[in-house]
Protein backbone atom coordinates (compact mmCIF):
# COMPACT_ATOMS: atom_id res chain seq x y z
CA UNK A 1 0.00 0.00 0.00
CA UNK A 2 2.82 2.39 0.87
CA UNK A 3 4.40 1.81 -2.56
CA UNK A 4 1.15 2.78 -4.30
CA UNK A 5 0.83 5.93 -2.17
CA UNK A 6 4.43 6.91 -2.95
CA UNK A 7 3.91 6.34 -6.69
CA UNK A 8 0.68 8.34 -6.87
CA UNK A 9 2.09 11.05 -4.60
CA UNK A 10 5.17 11.48 -6.77
CA UNK A 11 3.13 11.70 -9.97
CA UNK A 12 0.77 14.32 -8.53
CA UNK A 13 3.44 16.37 -6.75
CA UNK A 14 5.74 16.08 -9.76
CA UNK A 15 2.94 17.47 -11.94
CA UNK A 16 2.44 20.44 -9.62
CA UNK A 17 6.19 21.10 -9.52
CA UNK A 18 6.35 21.07 -13.31
CA UNK A 19 3.45 23.52 -13.58
CA UNK A 20 4.24 25.99 -10.79
CA UNK A 21 7.54 24.96 -9.17
CA UNK A 22 6.14 25.28 -5.64
CA UNK A 23 4.88 21.88 -4.44
CA UNK A 24 8.04 19.88 -3.74
CA UNK A 25 7.88 20.58 -0.01
CA UNK A 26 4.94 18.11 0.12
CA UNK A 27 7.25 15.14 -0.51
CA UNK A 28 9.12 15.20 2.84
CA UNK A 29 5.75 15.59 4.56
CA UNK A 30 4.37 12.57 2.66
CA UNK A 31 7.34 10.38 3.61
CA UNK A 32 7.72 11.38 7.26
CA UNK A 33 4.31 12.43 8.57
CA UNK A 34 2.28 10.30 6.16
CA UNK A 35 4.27 7.07 5.87
CA UNK A 36 6.47 7.06 8.96
CA UNK A 37 9.91 7.21 7.35
CA UNK A 38 12.70 8.84 9.35
CA UNK A 39 13.58 12.46 8.63
CA UNK A 40 16.85 11.41 6.97
CA UNK A 41 15.08 8.87 4.73
CA UNK A 42 12.35 11.36 3.84
CA UNK A 43 14.90 14.01 2.88
CA UNK A 44 16.99 11.51 0.90
CA UNK A 45 13.99 10.31 -1.14
CA UNK A 46 12.74 13.87 -1.67
CA UNK A 47 16.01 15.41 -2.83
CA UNK A 48 16.56 12.53 -5.26
CA UNK A 49 13.16 13.33 -6.79
CA UNK A 50 14.00 17.05 -6.88
CA UNK A 51 17.05 16.34 -9.05
CA UNK A 52 14.78 14.65 -11.59
CA UNK A 53 12.07 17.32 -11.47
CA UNK A 54 14.60 20.13 -11.72
CA UNK A 55 16.43 18.60 -14.67
CA UNK A 56 13.39 17.52 -16.70
CA UNK A 57 11.29 20.59 -15.91
CA UNK A 58 14.00 23.16 -16.61
CA UNK A 59 14.85 21.51 -19.95
CA UNK A 60 11.27 21.98 -21.13
CA UNK A 61 11.11 25.60 -19.96
CA UNK A 62 14.44 26.27 -21.68
CA UNK A 63 13.09 24.70 -24.89
CA UNK A 64 10.13 27.10 -24.66
CA UNK A 65 12.52 30.07 -24.35
CA UNK A 66 11.58 30.65 -20.71
CA UNK A 67 15.04 30.53 -19.18
CA UNK A 68 17.50 33.31 -18.36
CA UNK A 69 20.72 31.28 -18.21
CA UNK A 70 22.82 34.04 -16.68
CA UNK A 71 20.45 34.49 -13.75
CA UNK A 72 19.99 30.73 -13.42
CA UNK A 73 23.71 29.92 -13.32
CA UNK A 74 24.64 32.72 -10.90
CA UNK A 75 21.82 31.73 -8.56
CA UNK A 76 22.56 28.02 -8.89
CA UNK A 77 26.28 28.43 -8.23
CA UNK A 78 25.49 30.09 -4.92
CA UNK A 79 22.84 27.48 -4.11
CA UNK A 80 25.28 24.61 -4.66
CA UNK A 81 27.62 26.07 -2.05
CA UNK A 82 24.73 26.85 0.29
CA UNK A 83 23.34 23.31 0.02
CA UNK A 84 26.71 21.78 0.96
CA UNK A 85 26.81 23.99 4.05
CA UNK A 86 23.17 23.18 4.80
CA UNK A 87 23.71 19.42 4.82
CA UNK A 88 26.65 19.84 7.21
CA UNK A 89 24.63 22.11 9.50
CA UNK A 90 21.72 19.66 9.56
CA UNK A 91 23.24 17.80 12.49
CA UNK A 92 23.85 21.01 14.46
CA UNK A 93 20.68 23.10 14.14
CA UNK A 94 17.09 22.17 15.08
CA UNK A 95 15.11 21.64 11.88
CA UNK A 96 12.20 23.57 13.42
CA UNK A 97 14.27 26.77 13.46
CA UNK A 98 15.13 26.48 9.79
CA UNK A 99 11.58 25.59 8.76
CA UNK A 100 10.28 28.64 10.66
CA UNK A 101 12.67 30.87 8.71
CA UNK A 102 11.78 29.16 5.43
CA UNK A 103 8.04 29.66 5.76
CA UNK A 104 8.42 33.18 7.15
CA UNK A 105 10.31 34.15 3.98
CA UNK A 106 7.68 32.37 1.86
CA UNK A 107 4.87 34.26 3.63
CA UNK A 108 6.56 37.66 3.31
CA UNK A 109 7.41 37.01 -0.35
CA UNK A 110 3.76 36.24 -1.13
CA UNK A 111 2.59 39.42 0.59
CA UNK A 112 5.23 41.47 -1.22
CA UNK A 113 4.19 40.05 -4.61
CA UNK A 114 0.56 41.06 -4.06
CA UNK A 115 1.63 44.56 -2.98
CA UNK A 116 3.86 44.78 -6.05
CA UNK A 117 0.91 43.80 -8.26
CA UNK A 118 -1.25 46.61 -6.87
CA UNK A 119 1.55 49.17 -6.70
CA UNK A 120 4.16 48.38 -9.40
CA UNK A 121 7.64 49.67 -8.52
CA UNK A 122 8.99 52.62 -10.45
CA UNK A 123 11.78 51.90 -12.95
CA UNK A 124 15.10 51.90 -11.16
CA UNK A 125 17.67 49.33 -10.12
CA UNK A 126 17.41 46.04 -12.01
CA UNK A 127 18.02 43.50 -9.24
CA UNK A 128 18.36 40.64 -11.72
CA UNK A 129 21.43 42.35 -13.21
CA UNK A 130 23.33 42.32 -9.91
CA UNK A 131 25.55 39.19 -9.91
CA UNK A 132 26.63 39.52 -6.28
CA UNK A 133 23.02 39.74 -5.10
CA UNK A 134 22.06 36.65 -7.11
CA UNK A 135 24.98 34.60 -5.75
CA UNK A 136 24.23 35.64 -2.15
CA UNK A 137 20.55 34.86 -2.68
CA UNK A 138 21.57 31.46 -4.04
CA UNK A 139 23.77 30.67 -1.03
CA UNK A 140 21.06 31.63 1.47
CA UNK A 141 18.22 29.79 -0.29
CA UNK A 142 20.39 26.71 -0.89
CA UNK A 143 21.36 26.56 2.78
CA UNK A 144 17.78 26.97 4.04
CA UNK A 145 16.33 24.46 1.57
CA UNK A 146 18.98 21.78 2.19
CA UNK A 147 18.37 22.09 5.91
CA UNK A 148 14.57 22.08 5.80
CA UNK A 149 13.85 19.61 3.02
CA UNK A 150 12.36 22.11 0.56
CA UNK A 151 13.47 21.51 -3.01
CA UNK A 152 14.10 25.19 -3.66
CA UNK A 153 11.35 26.53 -5.96
CA UNK A 154 8.92 27.09 -3.07
CA UNK A 155 11.36 29.73 -1.82
CA UNK A 156 13.24 30.75 -4.98
CA UNK A 157 10.28 31.18 -7.35
CA UNK A 158 8.39 33.85 -5.32
CA UNK A 159 11.66 35.65 -4.54
CA UNK A 160 12.53 35.82 -8.25
CA UNK A 161 9.07 37.17 -9.07
CA UNK A 162 9.52 39.73 -6.31
CA UNK A 163 12.81 40.83 -7.91
CA UNK A 164 11.02 41.42 -11.21
CA UNK A 165 11.43 38.11 -13.02
CA UNK A 166 8.68 37.05 -15.43
CA UNK A 167 6.63 34.32 -13.65
CA UNK A 168 7.13 31.53 -16.22
CA UNK A 169 10.85 32.28 -16.44
CA UNK A 170 10.99 32.24 -12.63
CA UNK A 171 9.56 28.69 -12.63
CA UNK A 172 12.17 27.54 -15.16
CA UNK A 173 15.06 29.17 -13.28
CA UNK A 174 13.83 27.81 -9.94
CA UNK A 175 13.59 24.28 -11.36
CA UNK A 176 17.17 24.38 -12.68
CA UNK A 177 18.30 25.90 -9.39
CA UNK A 178 16.71 23.00 -7.50
CA UNK A 179 19.12 20.58 -9.23
CA UNK A 180 22.10 22.40 -7.73
CA UNK A 181 20.46 22.41 -4.30
CA UNK A 182 19.39 18.78 -4.49
CA UNK A 183 22.62 17.18 -5.77
CA UNK A 184 24.77 17.77 -2.66
CA UNK A 185 21.72 17.35 -0.40
CA UNK A 186 20.77 14.00 -1.95
CA UNK A 187 24.34 12.69 -1.76
CA UNK A 188 24.60 13.77 1.86
CA UNK A 189 21.31 12.24 3.00
CA UNK A 190 21.52 9.09 0.85
CA UNK A 191 24.90 8.33 2.43
CA UNK A 192 23.07 8.03 5.76
CA UNK A 193 20.49 5.42 4.62
CA UNK A 194 20.82 1.79 3.53
CA UNK A 195 21.21 2.57 -0.15
CA UNK A 196 21.15 -0.95 -1.64
CA UNK A 197 18.02 -2.07 0.24
CA UNK A 198 16.10 1.02 -0.89
CA UNK A 199 17.32 0.88 -4.52
CA UNK A 200 14.03 -0.49 -5.99
CA UNK A 201 12.08 2.22 -4.14
CA UNK A 202 14.48 4.91 -5.37
CA UNK A 203 14.07 3.71 -8.97
CA UNK A 204 10.28 3.86 -8.65
CA UNK A 205 10.47 7.38 -7.19
CA UNK A 206 12.61 8.55 -10.12
CA UNK A 207 10.23 7.13 -12.74
CA UNK A 208 6.92 8.27 -11.20
CA UNK A 209 8.16 11.74 -10.26
CA UNK A 210 9.64 12.14 -13.73
CA UNK A 211 6.31 11.29 -15.38
CA UNK A 212 4.51 13.89 -13.29
CA UNK A 213 7.07 16.60 -14.04
CA UNK A 214 7.04 15.99 -17.80
CA UNK A 215 3.26 16.35 -17.92
CA UNK A 216 3.23 19.37 -15.59
CA UNK A 217 5.99 21.25 -17.42
CA UNK A 218 4.03 20.95 -20.67
CA UNK A 219 0.99 22.55 -19.04
CA UNK A 220 2.85 25.23 -17.03
CA UNK A 221 3.92 27.58 -19.88
CA UNK A 222 0.29 27.75 -21.08
CA UNK A 223 -0.93 29.23 -17.78
CA UNK A 224 -1.57 33.01 -17.89
CA UNK A 225 1.41 34.89 -16.41
CA UNK A 226 -0.64 37.20 -14.20
CA UNK A 227 -2.70 34.26 -12.93
CA UNK A 228 0.48 32.34 -12.16
CA UNK A 229 1.94 35.34 -10.33
CA UNK A 230 -1.18 35.92 -8.22
CA UNK A 231 -1.61 32.21 -7.64
CA UNK A 232 1.98 31.93 -6.41
CA UNK A 233 1.47 34.85 -4.04
CA UNK A 234 -1.78 33.50 -2.58
CA UNK A 235 -0.37 29.99 -2.28
CA UNK A 236 2.74 31.34 -0.53
CA UNK A 237 0.65 33.33 1.96
CA UNK A 238 -1.66 30.41 2.76
CA UNK A 239 1.26 27.99 3.10
CA UNK A 240 3.21 30.39 5.30
CA UNK A 241 0.22 30.98 7.59
CA UNK A 242 -0.50 27.26 7.94
CA UNK A 243 3.11 26.35 8.67
CA UNK A 244 3.71 29.24 11.08
CA UNK A 245 0.46 28.78 13.00
CA UNK A 246 1.40 27.58 16.52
Amino acid sequence: MAIIIIAIGNILIGGLVGMTGVAGFLLPILYTAGLGYSTTEGLAFSFLAFIISGWLGSRHYQHEGLMDRRVAYLLSGGSFVGAIIGVRLNLLLPTSWVQFLLYLVVLLSGIAILIQQRHPPKPGVDHLNQPVLLVILGVVTGLICALSGAGGPVLVMPLLVLLGCEPHAAVGIALLNSVFISLPAAVGYLSQVQFMTTLPLLAMIIVTHGIGVIVGSRIGPKIDGRLLKNGTAIFSIILGCIKLWP
